[in-house]
């Protein structure tokens, strides 16, 4: 028997992912990080320009443990682009350094 509440967070989590074209999911919001990774991730999309949605997993344990299983990566911030995932703050951090996180976001910019 499968956990109704699990595969509901699946769903959704799943449905975001497809609907937005630069997603993260993290802990806290963009203007207010509760962590240092989640802060590093939104001060690195934004110094790109990178025009992006975000999910604040304290807001929701569901998708707080569900996002962890959908990605099978463990811990947060994750984020997602083109409905890909692209890895947590340290992953984001290397691109960046790299030149590669701007390619791999390119063409969704702001405005």
């Amino acid at each position: 028997m499968t956990d109704l509440s699990t595969d509901d967070a699946q769903a959704r989590i799943d449905a975001l992912v497809k609907q937005n074209p630069v997603l993260l999911f993290m802990k806290g919001t963009p203007l207010f990080p509760q962590c240092g990774f989640s802060s590093r991730a939104v001060a690195i999309l934004n110094h790109l320009g990178v025009a992006f949605e975000s999910v604040d997993v304290l807001q929701d344990q569901a998708v707080r443990q569900g996002i962890k299983a959908y990605s099978d990566w463990p811990t947060i911030p994750q984020l997602y682009a083109h409905g890909e995932f692209v890895g947590g703050s340290d992953i984001m951090m290397e691109m960046y350094e790299s030149g590669e996180l701007a390619t791999v976001l390119h063409p969704v910019k702001a405005d």
